[in-house]
């Protein structure tokens, strides 16, 4: 009876037609699509080149696997309007991506001041979600939101600021998303920044440092404007290389005499006693 319910579910499952790309070779060919726009960012100077190593580079990662852009065109497209297949397929993606930046040793995406920072650092990481995900113009997949609790590391003084790269695929129509950050301290009181993205590139968001309170919760979300409409036409925001970093303001020392100090000093200035002064040789 086991067996036979298992073959009912596998038989129950939708298979991809054989004339697109299968779901675990997508898998592979978007992680590879995603180190492949990280490498023409970190290489690329001017937009221009930017863009022409974009395109140079992801034609490697088609020849790599072997596939056409018409093939990898037509699969994004039925993946695209199959939204929930196409979200657990990306699940996968950022969850290979964040395995790999773990291996490395270093944040996937865009390499930066803040790719390798440690705990323990005045300048820390704290991002503890998946450092990749896409967002697609239909509800419930227009929406990345994300809740991290404050632990013993935080300290009031403490500024926070969260980078994200962004990657449109729109074959038409306006690219309208926005990104927000806040941040609830111990008093309750809540400090929020937002800012519209529209554009590839990296985005960032800076919360400054409350020295009177220490933030006890950091809240944010992505959210990428619905279309009215279901259609065909492809619009996607990739969103990775992830990072919330924590900023800890340098303590400075300051020197002061204290009173003894300066008493020696008031000691040895002072003027010498005349058995003092009989003692001094000539």
């Amino acid at each position: 009876m086991i067996v036979v319910a298992c073959v009912a579910m596998v038989a129950c499952t939708p298979s991809v037609p054989s004339r697109y790309i299968q779901p675990s070779d997508m898998e592979d060919i978007l992680c590879d699509f995603h180190v492949s726009q990280a490498m023409a960012n970190q290489n690329g100077k001017s937009e221009d080149e930017r863009s022409y190593l974009k395109t140079l580079y992801f034609a490697a990662v088609l020849e790599k696997h072997g596939v056409t852009k018409a093939d990898f065109d037509s699969s994004l497209v039925y993946y695209y309007v199959r939204a929930d297949r196409f979200s657990d397929i990306y699940k996968r993606v950022a969850e290979k991506l964040s395995d790999q930046a773990m291996d490395l040793g270093a944040a996937e995406g865009e390499v930066n001041r803040f790719a390798n920072l440690n705990a323990g650092g005045d300048t820390t990481d704290i991002w503890v979600g998946n450092i990749s995900t896409i967002l697609i113009p239909y509800a419930p997949y227009n929406v990345y939101s994300f809740v991290q609790k404050a632990d013993t590391s935080f300290r009031k003084g403490d500024s926070f600021m969260l980078i994200l790269n962004t990657d449109f695929i729109y074959q038409n129509g306006m690219r309208n998303a926005e990104a927000c950050l806040a941040l609830r301290y111990d008093n309750d009181s809540v400090i929020s920044r937002a800012t519209g993205l529209s554009a590839t590139g990296v985005n960032q968001l800076r919360i400054p440092a409350n020295g009177n309170h220490m933030a006890k919760e950091i809240r944010g979300f992505i959210y990428l404007t619905p279309e009215k409409e279901e259609t065909s036409t492809l619009k996607l925001m990739f969103i990775r290389g992830i990072q919330l970093i924590k900023f800890r303001k340098k303590e400075t020392t300051e020197v002061v005499f204290n009173d003894s100090i300066k008493q020696v000093r008031e000691e040895d200035e002072a003027p010498k006693s005349e058995q003092e002064r009989e003692l001094k040789p000539e």
